[in-house]
């Protein structure tokens, strides 16, 4: 007969019991240890990194979420979750409204923008770098399928979707630290490195808190895909060229407060679920 190999139970078998908790260690280990490959060369030298090595940091963070959600589906969940994953990636029929949601980033980006120019100062006239989506199809594309592709599942409650959306927001932010430096247009951001991580996370909470609430009502990683690239494409390319470092602390922070506004509605629309009421 042929020897059976043993298959640790659930109970013993850590991926199992701690599905997520796997997930943002190994994610966050592997990206950070990419950035860091990136990084070395100048590091070692005793030299500030570059602007463009900063840059490519972040595609080597990319492998973190993607390769790890779709190892921990296939340990955890099998070919069954893999199947899955790969069905949610498809495109979907699903109401007009949730591809209309997908404008919330570039409207309210530029309306801040074009408030701020109007009533505080012209630094704040928004870009028109266009090319800039690319790098949110490539962020968005990517980083989706382990964020909600796989640990948002594993997070979320029967009821309860905004809690976990607000924790995996605040990891998500958590996880851009090694390149945070180089986001945005006033980079570095010296002395106002600090405030702009906060504001960069106030916005980026609250997208994620948006990007649970699309994918609750369409179980779709698709759709989460593309609500990550109208935001991050958004930023890319409205970002105003112009401000300083403190000045864009403003407009993220701005951003952030009309993103909650946001959340608000969706909250008292449709619960803490983030899901449609029956």
């Amino acid at each position: 007969m042929p020897t059976s190999i043993a298959v640790p139970s659930q109970e013993k078998n850590f991926l199992a019991r701690h599905p997520a908790v796997a997930y943002f260690v190994l994610t966050f280990t592997l990206s950070w240890l990419g950035a860091f490959a990136v990084a070395a060369p100048h590091l070692l030298r005793g030299e500030p990194i570059p602007k463009f090595a900063g840059l490519m940091m972040f595609p080597a963070m990319l492998l973190g979420p993607s390769l790890v959600g779709v190892l921990l589906t296939s340990l955890v969940d099998g070919r069954d979750g893999l199947r899955d994953l790969l069905s949610r990636m498809r495109p979907l029929l699903v109401p007009p409204r949730w591809y209309a949601a997908l404008l919330i980033p570039p409207v309210l980006v530029l309306t801040v923008l074009y408030a701020m120019k109007t009533f505080v100062s012209t630094d704040f006239a928004p870009n028109r770098f266009f090319v800039g989506i690319g790098f949110g199809f490539v962020a968005g594309s990517f980083e989706e399928i382990g964020w909600m592709g796989y640990a948002f599942p594993k997070m979320r409650s029967q009821g309860n979707g905004l809690a976990p959306a607000i924790v995996l927001g605040l990891l998500w932010s958590l996880w851009h630290i090694p390149v945070i430096d180089y986001l945005g247009t006033a980079t570095p951001h010296g002395a106002d490195w600090l405030p702009f991580f906060l504001a960069f996370t106030l916005a980026m909470t609250a997208m994620r808190v948006l990007i649970a609430w699309i994918y609750t009502n369409t179980n779709s990683v698709l759709l989460a895909q593309l609500m990550h690239v109208c935001s991050t494409g958004s930023l890319v390319i409205f970002s105003a060229p112009r401000v300083t470092a403190l000045q864009e602390v403003m407009w993220y922070a701005l951003y952030g407060i009309a993103l909650w506004a946001v959340v608000a509605i969706v909250v008292k629309t449709f619960g803490r679920g983030l899901g449609q009421r029956v």
